[in-house]
């Protein structure tokens, strides 16, 4: 598929406007040449040290034999089943190369004990492990380690033949690893996890799990040449510019929907969200990415502070505020990563910091330290235990609550943001609560699956404007697994991550509505009902 950007209405004014003065400061050519001064001198030091991705589709070529020869290694053995342990960046873009290449790959992005159990109940004899992180302190990572190691052992499989790390070199968890006996490959320690899909991170589950990954690799080489260069037909230049189009005269113009209208590539807009939102949502200022469809009510809404952006298979210009775009997945994947970090020059900030990512962490370790000082319910209703702010929380039942808290969205710039700590594998129904809440609110609705969402998209809720109200759908797991060698389990562990986020986000003054649902499916019906 040819690379190809195709702008119409504001997003249009929004290139012509700011590409010329792109163009004369040569920023393309200095992203590629990793001029680490673009974004102002208070992101220098970071910024020195997080431009690898640019090169990364030449270097990771290195790496194809050494993967393919390992997954053929495993597979004369008969091990052809791989499970993904990693968080945000780590798992979004094997995800999205495996799904798009029709390979399977089980993708444990959670500490969701019934969704970790799912995942163990595989069959272990075909089983093999790739554990992603770039230092392994990571604690979901590292408790998903844990628990596959002790399965193994406990079936009398040599731990040391199934677990495969993906690391920087000299991290924690490569030491850790080799002490192991363990395969380790080493990404690129200049690359931030959310621009690591074309590292090691992306490309070794992937291959393992039988996805072309030299094609991918290949096809975003041949696009860096094209995005590096300072020209007016840069698509790199045209979306970041598009991406940027607030503030401005043109209004706040801070949001977008990713839509998928016809592209092969599967589950692209969740890559992009975490990419966009955890690069740009900082210091109150940001574009928040939402993941929609051709049908999605926020495009037929007239929404003026959202610009929609449609991925398809041969980009076509789209009527109204609308941008188009068209390539392979290895090329979109520079594509994007080349537009955020200009539209982060255009809007004013630094790219590659995370700093609410952090806090947010820290948030849910105290929690866990805590976890016996439980904030009891407000009220419990239909099998559905409510929590939340004060901002949050009204009347007796689950449909106050929901009305309670979408009062506190404004109508002209706020959004609604749904966090589900679920196992994804088995209540998928929970997504048409993104349509549901859009439909009643006529406003731009986000759903993310945590706790994935904190280590990505949650730097835009923590970090960026103050619009969104909060929604965080909990489940009391059916079956709680103890984290081996911890002193909690699965279940504490996710608890305190949903609490962790909600005290995060209640200090910033947002409304936050908790349900805790006794039984899930039984829940998210009750909550349908309530909207």
């Amino acid at each position: 598929m040819e690379l190809k950007v195709i702008v119409a209405g504001t997003a249009a004014a929004a290139a012509a406007n700011a590409v010329p003065q792109l163009i004369a400061d040569k920023v393309a050519s200095r992203i590629a040449a990793k001029d680490f001064t673009l974004w102002g001198k208070d992101a220098e030091a970071e910024s020195s040290i997080r431009l690898g991705w640019v090169e990364s589709a030449k270097d990771s070529a290195a790496l194809v034999d050494e993967i393919l020869a390992l997954k053929k290694e495993f597979n004369d053995k008969g091990v052809n089943r791989f499970v993904l342990c990693g968080m945000g960046g780590s798992s979004l873009a094997p995800e999205v190369i495996t799904r798009t290449a029709g390979v399977e790959l089980v993708v444990l992005d959670s500490t969701n004990a019934d969704q970790v159990g799912a995942a163990l109940a595989g069959d272990l004899a075909k089983t093999a492990i790739i554990v992603s992180s770039k230092s392994g302190s990571t604690v979901e990572t590292d408790s998903q380690k844990r628990i596959f190691e002790k399965a193994f052992t406990d079936a009398g499989i040599d731990k040391a033949d199934r677990v495969v790390v993906v690391t920087d070199p000299g991290s924690p968890m490569e030491v850790a690893a080799k002490a192991d006996g363990y395969r380790v490959f080493n990404a690129d320690p200049t690359v931030g996890g959310r621009y690591s899909a074309l590292t090691a991170f992306g490309i070794v589950p992937s291959g393992l799990a039988g996805a072309d990954i030299a094609a991918l690799l290949q096809d975003a080489q041949d696009a860096a040449e094209f995005l590096s260069s300072d020209s007016e037909d840069n698509p790199a230049l045209v979306l970041g510019a598009a991406l940027a189009r607030t503030p401005g005269e043109m209004g706040n113009r801070d949001k977008i929907g990713i839509v998928a209208d016809g592209t092969p590539i599967v589950g692209f807009g969740d890559w992009a969200e975490q990419l966009i939102a955890e690069s740009t949502g900082k210091h109150g200022k940001g574009i928040l990415p939402v993941v929609l469809d051709p049908k999605s009510q926020e495009l037929h809404s007239g929404l003026a502070d959202l610009l929609a952006v449609h991925v398809q298979a041969d980009a076509k210009p789209v009527s109204g505020d609308s941008v188009s775009v068209s390539g392979s997945l290895g090329a979109q994947f520079l594509l994007w990563e080349y537009a955020t970090v200009i539209a982060s020059r255009l809007i004013g900030i630094n790219p590659f910091d995370q700093p609410d990512v952090e806090s947010a962490k820290i948030a849910a370790r105290g929690m866990l330290e805590q976890r016996d000082a439980v904030v009891p319910a407000l009220f419990a209703a239909e099998g559905i235990e409510v929590r939340g702010t004060e901002l949050a929380i009204a009347g007796t039942s689950v449909s106050d609550a929901i009305k309670a808290l979408v009062a506190q969205l404004d109508t002209d710039e706020g959004y609604v943001s749904i966090h589900a700590y679920l196992d994804r594998t088995s209540v998928a129904e929970a997504e048409e609560l993104r349509d549901l809440f859009a439909n009643k609110t006529r406003r731009p609705v986000t759903f993310g699956w945590a706790p994935r969402f904190l280590h990505s998209t949650g730097q835009y809720h923590k970090g960026g404007p103050r619009q969104g109200v909060y929604l965080q759908l909990v489940s009391e797991a059916k079956h709680d697994i103890q984290v081996p060698g911890r002193d909690f389990t699965f279940g504490e562990l996710i608890a305190s991550q949903a609490a962790g986020d909600a005290k995060v986000l209640g200090a910033l003054g947002r409304p936050v509505l908790t349900l805790t649902l006794a039984d899930v499916k039984a829940g998210i019906a009750a909550i349908k009902n309530a909207i």
